[in-house]
């Protein structure tokens, strides 16, 4: 981020990360794997797919000291988007820069009964207090005032994250599944790409993927780049990157769907490797048994009708290049949430936007 300028007019300063800067491949990859694994597959198979997933033990890392649950049939699970440069990551994107980091992070809502979802983004460059928490090293790492929601990540691990969306949300969080970047590429290339229409070039700013108007074949490494623009592309703004993000969650469901691979076994075994190489989840989600049960009880609930909703922000006042929750708004979001009624359209609104 640069510094705050001299006089910099409203209309120019830098815009808020959106905390939906990865939310179709985690979305994707989520809804994915879930259907995947409700699909089955030999003992062999299915060995061999457990055996990819990682796990946290969140009740370990983070105590009892967590919000008590409201509506028993009511789900919330944490999804957020690795951008670990470590291993087959760094081949994929800037491999030089070390360490790892959660760019995103959605806060899904399952409504008791199961028959639509809200996805509420999280932006990355929120301020926030983070809690005390518990490293993955074993230390503790101490609470601290107005740091950046994406440093929770960084310096703490997921079940810190998970942590402070408690505090901040006062919603138990259930379960959380983080993806990353290769699993990503590797879900688009098993199914021998996406095919996506532009109805305006996209220049390749800032190295980013160059695309004349029309219709493209985009392998995964170019998909990846695809829902990675920011700069050249619309505004420039992350709020504009999601509509890219959203386009291509489309095309990639429409891909499965035409290729039948939910109903082909070869292709569903190759699919589900990609995904789960990719998954890491909480210990009670981290096995095929109890994806495929959690993707049972997510049968009603139709990807086209998800709501996505940032959580509302506002520039900071120290810096603009900052945002800080926005209030009567986040309070009346999380709130209806966590008791699973219907969200005011004022709790929708959030007074740090993309300007066109």
């Amino acid at each position: 981020m640069t510094d705050r300028p001299s006089a910099t007019p409203p209309s120019t300063r830098r815009r808020p990360r959106r905390g939906g800067r990865r939310v179709l491949r985690i979305v994707l990859l989520v809804v994915a794997v879930l259907a995947l694994a409700a699909g089955g597959a030999g003992w062999w198979a299915y060995s061999h797919l457990n055996g990819n997933i990682d796990s946290v033990d969140l009740d370990q890392a983070i105590g009892d000291n967590r919000p008590k649950k409201v509506v028993p049939g009511a789900q919330n699970i944490l999804v957020l988007g690795s951008d670990s440069r470590d291993g087959a990551n760094g081949e994929l994107d800037h491999g030089d820069v070390s360490g790892a980091r959660s760019d995103t992070a959605m806060l899904v809502h399952l409504p008791e009964g199961r028959s639509r979802a809200t996805a509420v983004s999280i932006p990355r460059d929120t301020l926030i207090s983070r809690p005390e928490c518990r490293g993955g090293d074993g230390k503790t790492v101490p609470a601290a005032d107005r740091v950046m929601f994406n440093s929770v990540y960084t310096l703490a691990g997921p079940a810190c994250v998970v942590k402070t969306v408690e505090q901040l949300s006062g919603i138990r969080v259930d379960h959380f599944v983080e993806v990353d970047f290769a699993g990503f590429k590797g879900l688009v290339d098993a199914l021998g790409g996406v095919t996506v229409t532009l109805d305006k070039p996209m220049t390749g700013a800032k190295g980013g993927l160059k695309l004349d108007a029309g219709t493209h074949r985009l392998n995964g490494t170019d998909s990846l780049r695809f829902v990675r623009t920011r700069y050249g592309y619309g505004d420039g703004s992350d709020l504009g990157r999601i509509g890219l993000q959203q386009q291509f969650m489309m095309a990639m469901l429409s891909e499965i769907k035409k290729q039948d691979a939910l109903g082909n076994p070869a292709r569903l075994y190759k699919l589900a490797d990609a995904g789960t190489k990719s998954l890491t989840t909480d210990s009670e989600l981290a096995s095929l048994t109890a994806l495929a049960d959690f993707a049972q009880s997510m049968k009603g609930v139709d990807p086209d009708t998800m709501e996505t909703i940032m959580l509302p922000v506002a520039y900071d006042k120290i810096d603009p290049n900052r945002v800080i929750v926005a209030q009567p708004q986040a309070g009346q979001l999380w709130e209806a949430l966590r008791t699973d009624q219907k969200i005011p359209a004022e709790a929708k609104k959030s007074p740090a936007t993309a300007k066109g």
